[in-house]
């Protein structure tokens, strides 16, 4: 009798908790609500193909789970469509709505900040099967009651913010990206990152060993949060 198999490596990092999610009302978020040991890290834009294949790798690889804010014109997400999409399928990557050219929305039009949200609602819909609702990220920061009332009647009721960055939108040293990671990978933290610069996927491992040593959990937010019906 053949020998069986050997079972497939564990993941590098443990799967998402279980439990009920926790009900969030249409207001901006910076953090995870409540206790607990999440860490929600969100990736930005996607300017570099190479960087948002690494994080695909690096998510096939570790388990690692992303809440993707997807700047819709940058090519990536096109290029990388049939790796991302399983992942979009199962869970383990979630996709939202950070606009279609990264307008700063406080400085346009209602009309030019609807045209920005609903290109990238309708190029994730018809690319991925999914919309983004109801988080958005509005580029910069930057946002208002006006711009929050345009995204709302586009399904986006949760302006989505964070309290931690590894100031990746640009080119950055490997040193104070990881530096980054370990002042603000905390419980609850929802931390950003950008899918620009080709530092953090050098990286990797250092963050691996961050989350592990704090004994987190990564997240998406469709993970632990329930959005306003």
């Amino acid at each position: 009798m053949p020998p069986a198999p050997p079972e497939p490596p564990a993941p590098l990092l443990p799967p998402p908790p279980g439990g009920p999610r926790t009900p969030i009302g249409r207001t901006t978020i910076t953090a995870l609500p409540g206790p607990g040991t999440n860490l929600a890290l969100t990736v930005d834009d996607g300017a570099s193909p190479e960087v948002v294949g690494a994080y695909l790798r690096f998510a096939r690889d570790t388990g690692a789970r992303f809440t993707f804010f997807v700047t819709a014109h940058y090519e990536s997400w096109t290029i990388h469509r049939a790796e991302l999409a399983p992942l979009v399928e199962s869970g383990q990557i979630q996709l939202a709505n950070h606009t279609w050219s990264h307008a700063d929305l406080t400085a346009v039009s209602r009309t030019a900040v609807a045209e920005e949200l609903s290109r990238a609602q309708s190029f994730l819909r018809n690319t991925f099967g999914v919309d983004g609702t109801p988080y958005y990220r509005p580029p910069f920061g930057r946002h208002n009651a006006a711009v929050d009332a345009v995204a709302a009647d586009l399904g986006y009721t949760v302006p989505t913010m964070w309290y931690g960055s590894l100031s990746d939108s640009g080119l950055i040293t490997e040193e104070f990206l990881v530096e980054c990671a370990h002042r603000w990978f905390n419980p609850q933290a929802i931390v950003i990152g950008h899918a620009n610069a080709p530092t953090v996927t050098k990286c990797y491992g250092q963050l691996v060993d961050i989350i592990r040593a704090r004994n987190l959990s990564m997240v998406t937010l469709n993970d632990v949060l329930e959005p306003p019906a």
